[in-house]
């Protein structure tokens, strides 16, 4: 039986994770003034739900960040961490390489797409202009549903699954990573 992971946890509401989108743009665009000819990784889960943060997801985050940053490495891109926040609204980590956007995005949505854990993370890819790269530039395919794999936008607008369905995906893979790591 899986044990549900959101049970625990502070309940942020939308002004809240608003805020915190704000903060992070904040963030991106100083790190881009400061470093404009270094690329920029943003780094966080997909959670759906109230809960954003407790020990069983910041687990998963760290076990991801673990996996993507041996991608990395296998593909000798140097990275440096500039933050790495906390808080009721998630974990994020903050990165940047003098490795172009491209090659970096290509290797975060290889990430994305082949890791399990890689399925509920984010990684955005910004240039030092500020552009977000996008899976369709690099050709590759959109986004899947880590449920039942049509496009993942496609699920998210039409409410297609339950934040309990979407929740309990989440939870059954934090019990397998946990397993794994025993």
């Amino acid at each position: 039986m899986t044990v549900d992971i959101f049970k625990t946890g502070t309940r942020v509401d939308i002004a809240t994770v608003l805020a915190n989108k704000d903060r992070r743009a904040a963030f991106q665009q100083q790190a881009l003034r400061v470093a404009p000819d270094r690329t920029l990784l943003s780094i966080k889960l997909n959670i759906p739900g109230p809960i954003k943060n407790n020990e069983a997801i910041t687990f998963l985050f760290e076990q991801g960040i673990q996996v993507l940053s041996a991608l990395l490495k296998k593909e000798n891109i140097v990275v440096q961490q500039l933050a790495h926040w906390q808080g009721v609204t998630g974990n994020e980590l903050f990165l940047q390489t003098p490795i172009s956007a491209r090659t970096v995005k290509r290797v975060a949505a290889s990430f994305e797409d082949s890791s399990p854990l890689g399925r509920i993370f984010d990684v955005d890819v910004l240039d030092g202009t500020g552009h977000s790269w996008s899976r369709t530039e690099l050709g590759a395919d959109v986004r899947r549903c880590f449920i039942c794999n049509r496009p993942a936008k496609e699920c998210a607008r039409s409410r297609r699954h339950t934040v309990v369905e979407l929740q309990n995906y989440i939870s059954d893979l934090y019990q397998k990573t946990l397993t794994t790591k025993e």
